[in-house]
């Protein structure tokens, strides 16, 4: 399955994390703690901490077991909430990826498919939905050094097939800010990077991508903090999410004054960083000196 085929399944993530949201609300309304929920259901605390947060799978018994304790006696919501959950388990194509995806990513990667909008902010290296694949094999192996090459090679096969969701039916609008100096720090050889700057000029036309560079000559800029992504959904009752990944996991932000001050520090890139045709330029002079 493509992610141009995958609409359910991508969303699957959006829908775990809007029914754990409702969930939430139901409980808090009830004044119910996560304690007793959770013994209703014959499970712990956390795992009902879990499940309001969309990172676990939804049993159809625990849902109506839960929906019975918040008194959600209603046939017709009842039914829309089940419906939701049933939705939430479908597994999406990333899953034949497991033995290299780190469960924290697989969210991220659900929610990429799931996005109308993806805003990101790269300062290390170019961004994985904008790599080659000659440069990501690189980024992947200075990575993980000492790691068995059919190791690398699947990791590179999982990005490539991420970058399927750029063009797919579905497809996001797509805006980059990408630091000089991830366009300068070489990953693999010098034609590696040169295929990788003219990838990036070709992309940049793409209807649905707006890729802009914070040059060196500005100094210092509102991306301080270093890189990050937004996510926005069509669906309204989904609020945006900051994602903030680490070494060994990733951050997922949605309260609101959090994510305000991402969308201020996006906002700001952009202002800051020439236009994408100005960028275009940048990048031709970049590739003419490589």
């Amino acid at each position: 399955m493509t992610a141009g085929e995958s609409g359910g399944a991508n969303g699957s993530v959006v829908r775990r994390i809007l029914l754990g949201s409702q969930l939430r609300r139901l409980r808090e309304s009830r004044g119910i703690t996560r304690e007793a929920a959770g013994y209703s259901i014959r499970a712990s605390e956390s795992k009902i901490s879990r499940m309001e947060l969309g990172r676990v799978s939804f049993k159809s018994r625990d849902v109506e077991d839960l929906l019975t304790l918040y008194g959600v006696t209603d046939e017709s919501e009842r039914g829309a909430l089940l419906g939701l959950a049933r939705e939430a388990n479908l597994a999406g194509w990333w899953h034949s990826y497991g033995d290299v995806l780190p469960g924290w990513f697989q969210t991220y990667v659900g929610l990429e498919g799931a996005a109308s909008l993806i805003r990101v902010y790269e300062v290390q290296f170019v961004h994985g939905l904008l790599q080659t694949e000659a440069y990501a094999h690189a980024v992947v192996s200075r990575g993980m050094p000492g790691a068995p090459a059919a190791e690398i090679d699947r990791r590179v096969a999982l990005r490539m097939e991420r970058q399927k969701v750029l063009v797919s039916e579905r497809a996001p609008q797509f805006h980059a800010v990408l630091d000089e100096a991830a366009l300068r720090r070489p990953y693999g050889d010098r034609t590696v990077m040169r295929e990788q700057l003219r990838h990036l000029i070709e992309v940049s036309e793409h209807p649905g991508v707006t890729l802009q560079v914070m040059p060196f000559g500005f100094g210092g800029h509102a991306g301080e903090s270093g890189s990050f992504a937004m996510l926005s959904f069509p669906e309204s009752d989904l609020s945006d999410i900051v994602y903030l990944e680490q070494l060994t996991s990733a951050l997922y932000l949605d309260k609101r004054e959090e994510v305000a001050q991402y969308e201020r520090v996006m906002e700001q890139l952009r202002k800051d960083s020439p236009d994408p045709a100005e960028s275009r330029d940048l990048l031709r002079g970049l590739l003419q000196l490589s």
